[in-house]
């Protein structure tokens, strides 16, 4: 076990490496040219560091036509990422420089398919004060009121209960250090609102923009400005 951890540890401790990854924890695919960009550096060295995270189970590859798109394999690595992130003593992040791009996705951005950032824990108290989830056992369980709440916005709780994945728990915000909503009630609860325009996706970041209409949804059905 412990030279696991060490191929682990040092698959990400890697500066483009963890980079790459941070980049792709939106849940999104990218071509290996994308990244390059996005992490500004070099195609074959982005094409070094691929290989060995596809090879420690970290990334998975698609081929569509002739372009690789890269993604994270599985959530969990998504959420050790989030896990690291929130090591960072609480001091660094009080006194550095926030640079503008970090600022709104600190505001409100996507955590592999869930709503995080200010608004996702916004969002996760909002539900949890109106009782529309409640705490159990480390997880989330839906209350009768908050089955007619996602059935509102088209969300199928019994399809969702069904799945392998986890159903509802609370994941630690780096940013914010307080819990927004994970598993799959909050990624259909983030695509359900991505759908109905309450938020729009940012091209090629994390960062999640708020819509005036979803600023008056949010406050109609939660209570919560944003």
């Amino acid at each position: 076990m412990d030279k696991d951890i060490q191929q682990v540890t040092s698959l990400i401790g890697d500066p483009v490496r963890a980079s790459i990854l941070w980049a792709l924890t939106d849940g999104r695919a990218y071509t290996a040219t994308e990244l390059s960009v996005t992490i500004n550096t070099s195609p074959q060295n982005m094409s070094m560091h691929l290989s060995k995270l596809i090879k420690g189970e970290l990334l998975t590859v698609e081929s569509q036509g002739r372009y690789k798109y890269y993604r994270i394999a599985k959530p969990e690595v998504a959420h050790a990422l989030e896990a690291i992130a929130c090591l960072v003593p609480e001091d660094k992040h009080k006194k550095k420089t926030i640079q503008p791009e970090e600022k709104a996705i600190r505001y409100c951005r996507s955590c592999y398919g869930h709503l995080a950032g200010k608004v996702g824990v916004l969002v996760n108290e909002a539900l949890l004060a109106q009782k529309i989830i409640q705490p159990v056992d480390n997880l989330y369980a839906v209350t009768k009121k908050g089955e007619a709440f996602f059935a509102d916005l088209k969300i199928d709780i019994a399809l969702l209960q069904k799945q392998r994945r986890i159903f509802a728990k609370p994941c630690l915000d780096w940013s914010e250090r307080k819990h927004h909503l994970a598993g799959s009630l909050g990624t259909a609860l983030l695509n359900s609102m991505l759908e109905l325009d309450y938020f729009r996706r940012s091209k090629n970041s994390r960062t999640i923009l708020v819509t005036g209409k979803g600023q008056t949804q949010l406050f109609q059905k939660l209570k919560i400005s944003v």
